[in-house]
């Protein structure tokens, strides 16, 4: 019979006895190391998608990418103002600022209608990217119902059309303001815009042959789809134009190009940007729609916020902060 008792628990090992299986483990060849599977860094984003309910209306922002814009186009005087925000903002203040283009899918009563379209091919490598993002939710240009121009600047409505002219998307009602098609379509208006927007005129027509017979010219005040209601806000272009989406209590306003660089024109909200066709309009306007969302405390999306692009005006002396809305996992 052993000389511990049977059923008593064993002798702890001494001190001795644990030093030298550490050491005996140290000595041992290292263990060959588990086989993993390649990965490699990707070199993009996931999706730039996200989505947001407004009462029984699902929106979802989708990312077309970032355009590059220098801090003189909102003018020479205020360049040294413009370059000490952006570096308060951790921004570049030398050369250019990525600048993010966003579109937005609203589905209600079961119809998709896409605000904007983004640029398409016409801005370069780092635009161009919503039908991608909108491939990553299963939704093809084939299924969407209506688009919604908030105007028709090419990184709006530069994705309506293919290099070739034709439309890209084969369904869809094309609506736009009224005063944005009665000023794009009329060639007579080329002088009225800066030098760089000119070549509007002719993509105007192109849209205007590849959608011919479904183009729908809104009125403001108009509801083109349910639980979306336009607003005039002119200035930036003849017809710019707001989208307030509501749905019981709930409401978003999608508005356009009320800002570029959100921590340049929130806080000063009577800079201009060079692509303005009215500037003291464009600068009327938004100051009347950053303080009307600022009283009301109406979310926003925006354009050119960081996408998502989604959030809240609050004012500050002299101007206005764009504050993003919380990342919610739930709808």
């Amino acid at each position: 019979m052993s000389a511990t008792r049977q059923g008593a628990p064993p002798p702890m090992p001494s001190r001795r006895h644990l030093l030298a299986g550490a050491a005996a483990l140290a000595a041992a060849p290292a263990a060959a190391p588990l086989a993993r599977a390649a990965a490699p860094p990707m070199g993009r984003q996931v999706a730039s998608l996200y989505r947001v309910r407004i009462g029984e209306i699902e929106v979802t922002a989708v990312g077309d990418g970032t355009i590059n814009l220098p801090p003189a186009v909102f003018g020479d005087a205020n360049l040294a103002e413009a370059r000490r925000l952006l570096a308060e903002a951790r921004l570049p203040a030398e050369g250019a600022v990525p600048c993010a283009v966003n579109t937005f899918l609203v589905n209600a009563g079961g119809r998709l209608a896409l605000i904007d379209t983004g640029s398409g091919e016409a801005l370069g490598p780092t635009m161009g990217q919503m039908p991608a993002n909108l491939a990553a939710m299963a939704i093809t240009p084939a299924l969407i119902d209506t688009i919604l121009l908030t105007h028709l600047h090419r990184d709006h409505a530069g994705g309506l059309c293919d290099r070739a002219g034709r439309a890209l998307f084969p369904a869809a009602e094309l609506v736009i303001p009224k005063a944005e098609a009665a000023f794009w379509f009329e060639e007579a208006n080329i002088g009225r815009v800066p030098q760089g927007s000119r070549g509007g005129f002719a993509y105007a027509r192109q849209v205007a042959s590849a959608y011919q017979g479904r183009i729908r010219r809104l009125p403001g005040g108009a509801s083109p789809v349910a639980g979306v209601t336009s607003i005039d806000a002119f200035g930036h272009t003849p017809g710019h134009t707001l989208y307030r989406i509501a749905s019981g209590a709930d409401q978003l306003l999608v508005f356009g190009d009320m800002v570029h660089i959100p921590a340049l024109q929130s806080r000063h909200p009577e800079w201009g940007i060079s692509f303005d066709v009215d500037p003291a309009a464009a600068v009327a306007t938004r100051r009347r729609v950053l303080d009307m969302c600022a009283a009301d405390r109406l979310p926003v999306a925006g354009m050119h916020m960081d996408f998502p692009g989604l959030g809240q005006v609050r004012r500050e002396a002299g101007g206005y902060t764009l504050l993003p809305a919380p990342w919610r996992p739930i709808l």
